[in-house]
């Protein structure tokens, strides 16, 4: 039985995903709402880390590393709202091994899990649309200035409120 931690902020969320992979009898799942709550847990090996990026009061990105270091995990899943490919380079430049943007399905998660690609479809690349392109410049730029929302918005020569609102909207569809 694969040894699985899901980190998300959304207690919801955590019951839902603990019940149906625990279903599935194969797995032992531990949820946590932070990762200063999972990193209070003792030191051991875990098979899988599913943590969410944006959590209540911190960033899933920060915990990579003390997560890794903590439990040792095979996988550590990034889940998000918000992907982009900046905030995926820089998850994985931290140690994650995949990256999933939500809403994500159970199946997927399985299949990740168990480190199956077969069955998912690959498509080819479609062009990004202005507003795509727009938002990846805002979160590489947003990334290069720690999140610091007024720095980003003076690098990029837009007022802060306007900075405020874009990034209130979700990511433009791929």
């Amino acid at each position: 039985m694969q040894k699985i931690i899901v980190i998300d902020d959304d207690r919801t969320y955590l019951q839902v995903l603990q019940r149906r992979l625990q279903q599935t009898g194969n797995y032992e799942v531990a949820v946590y709402a932070s990762v200063a709550t999972a990193l209070q847990q003792p030191a051991q090996q875990v098979n899988a880390i599913l943590l969410d990026m944006m959590l209540e009061q911190e960033s899933g990105l920060d915990g990579i590393p003390l997560l890794k270091a903590h439990f040792n995990p095979t996988q550590l899943i990034m889940l998000t709202g918000y992907a982009s490919i900046a905030t995926t380079v820089e998850a994985m430049r931290r140690g994650a091994t995949d990256y999933l943007a939500k809403p994500v399905g159970l199946h997927e998660i399985i299949q990740r899990l168990s480190g199956s690609t077969t069955g998912l479809v690959t498509e080819s690349p479609k062009p990004m649309t202005p507003a795509q392109v727009e938002w990846e410049h805002i979160q590489r730029t947003l990334l290069a200035h720690d999140g610091n929302v007024t720095a980003t918005a003076k690098a990029l020569g837009l007022h802060r409120r306007t900075l405020q609102r874009k990034l209130q909207k979700h990511s433009p569809g791929r």
